[in-house]
């Protein structure tokens, strides 16, 4: 089961103090989707890994919230004139966490992997919400993110850049483009720098290519 506590959190953008939810321990034990999205038996962790303050829509890790937070003037106008107005009446559900906070992490200028790896929370709190439109739509979000990681020179480390060509196929799978989902899985073997450690990514790929599963066994 996961546990969760409470925190207590002041956000750097209004000065609001609030209480939030954060995870103090979990579990593994619900599987693991074939886009490495972790289930946990019982009650899910992902909506309680991210914080947001209800009044400006500022959204983030724990660290965000503290005295190492990244608030320039530019990012306090950008969270009051989009993200404010954006929030959703009553309990603010987890994929909107994650997008309010992958838009934070972009006005402060992070890395692509930082940002993709938002939008594919959030693309998996839409799974256990429900929401298959919005799902799509992060989904991509986290593609085009994870593809600008790999083109960059030191976007990403070299003995993950197959794991990651990988998961861009099984995005685009998931959205419901298989052509352009084969051709990510097609690149995996070009990726590869250690055959014998990065079998179960070369399995995984072919695979997802020729009979295409949703759970890791």
């Amino acid at each position: 089961m996961t546990t969760l506590k409470q925190i207590d959190l002041t956000c750097p953008i209004c000065m609001t103090s609030f209480t939030s939810h954060a995870v103090l321990s979990t579990n593994s034990f619900g599987g693991k989707r074939t886009d490495f999205h972790e289930r946990a038996a019982g009650a899910q962790p992902l909506p309680y890994l991210v914080h947001i303050c209800a009044r400006c829509g500022y959204a983030g890790g724990e660290r965000d919230f503290s005295d190492e937070a990244d608030v320039t003037p530019l990012l306090r106008e950008h969270v009051w004139d989009e993200l404010a107005p954006a929030l959703p009446e009553g309990a603010i559900p987890g994929s909107a966490k994650y997008e309010f906070a992958g838009k934070v992490a972009a006005w402060q200028g992070a890395e692509p992997r930082r940002i993709a790896d938002l939008y594919l929370r959030a693309a998996w709190c839409c799974v256990d919400e429900g929401d298959v439109e919005a799902e799509r739509f992060f989904r991509r979000h986290a593609a085009w993110q994870f593809e600008a990681a790999l083109s960059c020179y030191d976007g990403v480390e070299r003995e993950e850049r197959a794991v990651l060509t990988y998961l861009m196929g099984e995005l685009w799978r998931r959205i419901g483009d298989a052509a352009l989902a084969n051709e990510w899985f097609d690149r995996v073997e070009s990726e590869v720098t250690d055959t014998a450690e990065q079998r179960w990514v070369l399995d995984a790929a072919w695979q997802q290519r020729s009979c295409p599963r949703d759970w890791f066994e």
